[in-house]
């Protein structure tokens, strides 16, 4: 299958790595010319455009930052929808508000293009491994369309519903993960700041209810003080933020993702934001007057 892919960073490049290693026909964009060369590498064509990438794939796939980056990439200036081949089906696997999601499919289906919301979980080593959790939302056709593209970047598969029902998803899947990641920093905070051993708690929380894949390899990663990014914290404030602004719009309260929310905003004030999201017990340490 001919395959666009646009935005290579943490996540988007391994993605587009594994598209190439199942034998499919890649071409890339970026805003920045280095990030495409480990493709160019490994056998993919470059274009000069979003348009340029549009113009020569059946399947196009971007991952960029947020709603005004997909909306530039699929409908700005020299963008997708302005050179895209009849049937093109464009993917966006960024995360971004689910009504934002449903608008850009709106626009991109004026021009005959279809569209399809695919945000991703499972971080860096998810991305690597091509082990993902894809959460989309769109046509069934589209759907059935690019799923070779998904079966190489991820495990679990889900067509969730339609247009934007892959971001609720994700929105969903954050407040779960942004909230365990808190819950874990402060169970294992509360237990060092009580003179015990955080390491034998968490040994003796995984055996019981408590048990999660968070507390598993986050709070390992914690216990460790590896605070690498493989997922920073300003992203998770972002999404977070996409949370409280679904939340607002369908006048809902969503007490602990508010929470949430206002420790990642504390992360990022407080100089944490390159940061991985697991960086967010060091912000409680300073909170207890504790380890840094």
């Amino acid at each position: 299958m001919k395959i666009g892919f646009i935005g290579l960073g943490i996540m988007g490049r391994p993605m587009a790595l594994n598209l190439l290693q199942a034998g499919h026909e890649l071409t890339v964009w970026a805003r920045r010319a280095e990030s495409m060369q480990p493709l160019l590498d490994a056998g993919a064509s470059a274009a000069d455009s979003p348009a340029g990438v549009a113009g020569a794939v059946d399947l196009l796939i971007s991952i960029v930052a947020d709603a005004p980056d997909v909306e530039q990439v699929m409908l700005g200036e020299q963008g997708v929808a302005s050179a895209a081949r009849a049937g093109l089906v464009a993917v966006d696997m960024s995360t971004i508000r689910p009504a934002a999601a449903r608008d850009i499919g709106a626009r991109l289906r004026e021009q005959a293009v279809d569209f399809l919301d695919a945000p991703v979980s499972g971080g860096e080593v998810g991305a690597i491994a091509g082990s993902l959790s894809i959460m989309v939302g769109g046509s069934v056709a589209a759907f059935e369309t690019a799923r070779p593209a998904f079966e190489c970047m991820g495990k679990n598969i889900v067509h969730v519903g339609d247009a934007g029902a892959g971001q609720v998803a994700k929105a969903a899947n954050q407040i779960i993960t942004g909230a365990g990641v808190l819950t874990v920093a402060e169970a294992l905070n509360f237990a060092a700041r009580s003179g015990v051993d955080p390491a034998k708690v968490r040994e003796a929380l995984l055996g019981g209810f408590a048990y999660s894949k968070i507390l598993e390899n986050h709070g390992q990663r914690m216990l460790d003080r590896n605070f690498k990014p493989g997922f920073k914290s300003w992203m998770h404030q972002k999404d977070m933020n996409i949370v409280m602004q679904s939340a607002h719009e369908l006048g809902m309260c969503l007490p602990v993702a508010a929470a949430t929310a206002q420790m990642y905003n504390a992360m990022v004030g407080s100089g944490l934001g390159e940061e991985d999201s697991v960086a967010i017990l060091k912000l409680l340490e300073r909170l207890s007057g504790g380890e840094d």
